[in-house]
C-alpha cells in the first residue's frame, strides 16, 4: 500500500511538473508580445521558445498590422534561416551568448546591409543598388548573433529631400501611421523603427538621428530612444546627411532593451574615424551596469522653462510634467529650475543658427561620397537623384511634395566661407549655451518635453534619451520626456532614464485590434 501511494505521489508530481512546463511554455509564447530581450533570453535558456518561433510571431504581426501602419518597408527572406542558425548555436554552445543572440531586429532603411535586403532611404532612386559591405553597426549586430528581420520605413531621405512631405512618408514605404492613434503625428525621420517596435512587429530596432530623428518618433510613439554621442556608434554604411551630427541609436520598448542594443553597436570602426575619438567614452564593463533602480539619487537635473513653452497652455501636459518633477525629486534628484540657455532662440531655429546652411553643403559632399562607393546603383550623385525624381515624379510624388532641399543642397559648392561661418556659429552657440549651462550649474542632465531640446543636443553632438511620459487625455497621443547631457554622459543618462521608467511604468501597448 505504501509503495502504491508513493508511486501515485510521484506520478502526480510528474504530471504537475509536466503541466507546469507546458503552462510556462505556453505563457512565454503568448507573451512574445511586449517581451523584453531579457524575457526572450530566459525563454531560450529554459528551452520553452526558439528564435524561429519568435521570428514567425513577428512575421505574422507584420502581415497583420503593416498594411495599415507601414512601419516595415521590407522583410528579410533569410530571417528564418538566421533564426535556425541561432537555435543551432544555442543548442551546441556551452558558454554565455551575447544579449542579442537570436533576437530579431529591424533596421531603418538608410542602414546598409550586404544581403538580399535593399538600402534605399525610402526612395525608388536607390532600389536595386548594391552596397559594398554591411554598415559598421550591422557587422557588430551580426557578430552578436542578432537576426536582421528587415528594414523599417522612414521619412524619405531622412527628411532631407523636401520641406513639404509629411513625417513618416516615403515613396517606397508610403505613409507611416502612429499605432496609438492613426490621425496624430508619427514624427520622423526614424518613424518606421518607432512604429514597428511600439506595435510589437519586432523585438528591437535601430534608427538614426541628425536632429530629432530618434528623439521625436520615440517620444510620439511611446517608446524609448537613445541618441548616442556622435561617433560612439559607427556611421559607416549609413546614408548620410551630416557626418558632424549623424548618429545611430536604438529605439526599443524599454530602457534596458535599448541599452542592450547600445552595448553591441558602440565601438571603433576603421571606416568611421569619429569612432576612434569617441571610444574613450565607452565604460569598462559596458552600459548595462548603469540600469539602476536608484539611478536618480543625487542627480542634478536642469529645467529650462523655454523647453516647456509649447505645453504651458495645456493644463493636462502641464500637470503631468509637474507630477513627473515630483517623482524625480522623490527618487532623490535635485531639480534646478528657471534656467536659461544663452541665445536659445537661435539654437532652436536651424536657419538662424546656421545649422541648415551647414547641413546642405555637408549633405551634398557626404551623399556623393556614399553613392560613389556603391557597387551598383541607378544614381551616382545628388544631381542624378534629382533627375531620377523628375523622371519618376508620379512614384516620388514630386508634384505634391517637391524636392526643394535637394535642389538647395545641389547648389552648394563645398564648405565655403558661408558654411565655415555657420560651423563657427554653431560651435559658439553650443559652447556658450548648453555646455556653459551644464558646467555652471554642475548638472548631470537637462530635462525636456518630447523633442524640444533636439537641436540643442544635435549641434553639439550631445547624447539624449527619451522615455514614455504619458498619453494625452483629450488629443489622444503619446508623449515622452527627454534627458540630455554632455558628450560621453550616457552612463548618467541611462541611470536617470531607467530609474524614471521604473518609478513610473507609464508605457502601455497600443490599442490595436
Amino acid at each position: 500500500m505504501a509503495i502504491y501511494f508513493l508511486l501515485s505521489f510521484l506520478l502526480l508530481i510528474c504530471i504537475l511538473s509536466y503541466g507546469s512546463q507546458k503552462l510556462t511554455a505556453k505563457r512565454l509564447k503568448i507573451t512574445i508580445e511586449e517581451a523584453t530581450v531579457d524575457d526572450l533570453q530566459l525563454a531560450f535558456r529554459l528551452k520553452t521558445l526558439t528564435s524561429r518561433e519568435v521570428v514567425l510571431f513577428y512575421l505574422d504581426k507584420i502581415r497583420e498590422l503593416n498594411k495599415n501602419l507601414r512601419g516595415v518597408i521590407e522583410v528579410n527572406p533569410d530571417a528564418l534561416s538566421q533564426a535556425d542558425i541561432a537555435d543551432k548555436e544555442r543548442r551546441e554552445c556551452n558558454h554565455t551568448l551575447p544579449k542579442l543572440h537570436g533576437i530579431p531586429i529591424l533596421l531603418k532603411d538608410n542602414i546598409a546591409t550586404k544581403d538580399k535586403l535593399n538600402t534605399t532611404a525610402g526612395s525608388f532612386a536607390l532600389l536595386g543598388s548594391i552596397v559594398p559591405r554591411d554598415a559598421g553597426v550591422v557587422s557588430k549586430l551580426r557578430r552578436s548573433g542578432a537576426i536582421i528581420l528587415g528594414k523599417a520605413s522612414l521619412s524619405e531621405w531622412s527628411n532631407f529631400r523636401t520641406s513639404w512631405a509629411p513625417n513618416g512618408w516615403s515613396a517606397r514605404g508610403s505613409q507611416g501611421k502612429n499605432p496609438y492613434n492613426s490621425s496624430v503625428e508619427v514624427c520622423g525621420s526614424s518613424s518606421g523603427p518607432a512604429i514597428s517596435v511600439a506595435a510589437n512587429m519586432v523585438s528591437v530596432t535601430l534608427g538614426t538621428e541628425t536632429d530629432g530623428s530618434i528623439i521625436c518618433p520615440a517620444s510620439f510613439n511611446s517608446v524609448v530612444g537613445i541618441k548616442p554621442t556622435v561617433g560612439l556608434t559607427s556611421r559607416a554604411g549609413v546614408i548620410p546627411i551630416s557626418p558632424r551630427q549623424d548618429t545611430v541609436g536604438p529605439i526599443c520598448r524599454t530602457v534596458a532593451d535599448a541599452v542592450h542594443v547600445l552595448d553591441i553597436i558602440v565601438g571603433i570602426d576603421r571606416n568611421d574615424n569619429a569612432t576612434s575619438e569617441a571610444s574613450k567614452y565607452i565604460p569598462v564593463g559596458g552600459y548595462g551596469q548603469f540600469l539602476k533602480h536608484n539611478g536618480l539619487e543625487g542627480k542634478r537635473l536642469g529645467i529650462v522653462n523655454m523647453l516647456f513653452d509649447s505645453i504651458k497652455d495645456d493644463a493636462f501636459l502641464k500637470q503631468t510634467f509637474e507630477q513627473h518633477f515630483t517623482t524625480l525629486r522623490k527618487q532623490g534628484a535635485v531639480l534646478v529650475d528657471n534656467l536659461e540657455i544663452a541665445h536659445i532662440e537661435d539654437v532652436l531655429d536651424s536657419h538662424s543658427s546656421g545649422e541648415f546652411d551647414a547641413m546642405l553643403a555637408e549633405f551634398k559632399i557626404a551623399l556623393n561620397e556614399y553613392l560613389s562607393d556603391l557597387v551598383k546603383s541607378p544614381v551616382k550623385s545628388l544631381r542624378e537623384v534629382i533627375e531620377f525624381n523628375k523622371n519618376h515624379s508620379k512614384e516620388e510624388k514630386i508634384n505634391e511634395y517637391g524636392q526643394d532641399i535637394f535642389e538647395l543642397a545641389e547648389k552648394t559648392n563645398g564648405m565655403g566661407p558661408k558654411e565655415q561661418e555657420a560651423l563657427s556659429n554653431l560651435k559658439r552657440l553650443s559652447i556658450q549655451g548648453f555646455k556653459k549651462l551644464m558646467t555652471d550649474h554642475s548638472l548631470d542632465a537637462l530635462v525636456a518635453y518630447a523633442n524640444s531640446a533636439s537641436s540643442i543636443l544635435a549641434i553639439g553632438g550631445f547624447p539624449g534619451i527619451v522615455v514614455p511620459a504619458g498619453y494625452h487625455n483629450t488629443k489622444k497621443y503619446p508623449f515622452g520626456i527627454c534627458f540630455g547631457g554632455l558628450k560621453g554622459s550616457e552612463p548618467k543618462l541611462i541611470e536617470i532614464a531607467y530609474a524614471f521608467e521604473q518609478a513610473t511604468k507609464i508605457r502601455r501597448k497600443p490599442p490595436l485590434a
